[in-house]
């Protein structure tokens, strides 16, 4: 089940339709409150929610589903007329899981609600138990970080963008690579998706966070020098 949190009526319809018509089942709620309501009764498998609402913003709404231990993995896309970056720096530091600005099309919307929904399915594959860097300690199965010792939060994103840098520590990963292996689709029609979510993952990583180099024109690599070691 996915709920839909947006105020435009034409746009709720238009959305909730559209999922329908691809085989997952979806809710539309105009206002926080009918929102809040029905999740008291049923948690759904994704969220899509609108900034601008009545009521309570979307930010707000954001920041009570990460704070609730029943909600917390629950993946969030934000739908958005604010399309400027320190927007969505906001959104990605409070824990949303992608960040897609109106106007947009179904068939991205379809393609970004189907790779949030695969990402966030249990992994058969085992993974390793942890991966240690420096000052940085990464657990897998734990989804544990920490730096020098201290724990780190980082979103669902944030995470596996990390854990894509730390197994193939050394090698230039593309752009391309990270929307294919971390979004689960190749299409970024503004180009600073990985951007914005490599600058949030190194502020959050501390020192850590030179650990991930960027090559100019290409993307970014994970390498640690003999000092930082």
């Amino acid at each position: 089940m996915i709920y839909l949190v947006e105020d435009d009526n034409s746009i709720r319809e238009l959305v909730v339709y559209t999922l329908s018509g691809t085989n997952m089942e979806a809710k539309g709620f105009g206002t926080p409150s009918a929102f809040w309501e029905a999740l008291r009764t049923a948690l759904p498998d994704l969220i899509l929610l609108d900034i601008m609402l009545p009521e309570e913003d979307g930010l707000s709404i954001l920041r009570k589903l990460r704070s609730d231990a029943a909600t917390r993995r629950i993946p969030v896309m934000m739908l958005t007329a604010k399309s400027n970056e320190y927007d969505k720096v906001i959104g990605l530091d409070l824990g949303a899981d992608d960040y897609l600005p109106k106007p947009f099309g179904m068939m991205e919307l379809i393609a970004r609600v189907r790779a949030l929904l695969r990402r966030a399915a249990p992994e058969e594959p085992e993974k390793p138990e942890g991966y240690r860097l420096g000052c940085l300690f990464v657990s897998v199965e734990r989804h544990i970080v920490q730096v020098g010792g201290e724990p780190i939060t980082l979103t669902y994103k944030e995470f596996e963008m990390l854990c894509l840098l730390l197994r193939n520590k050394g090698l230039v990963l593309t752009r391309e690579q990270f929307l294919d292996q971390v979004w689960g689709y190749a299409f970024d029609g503004e180009n600073r998706t990985v951007d914005v979510h490599i600058r949030t993952l190194r502020q959050k990583l501390g020192a850590a966070g030179n650990y991930i180099r960027t090559v100019r024109g290409i993307g970014y690599k994970l390498e640690v020098n003999d000092h930082e070691e």
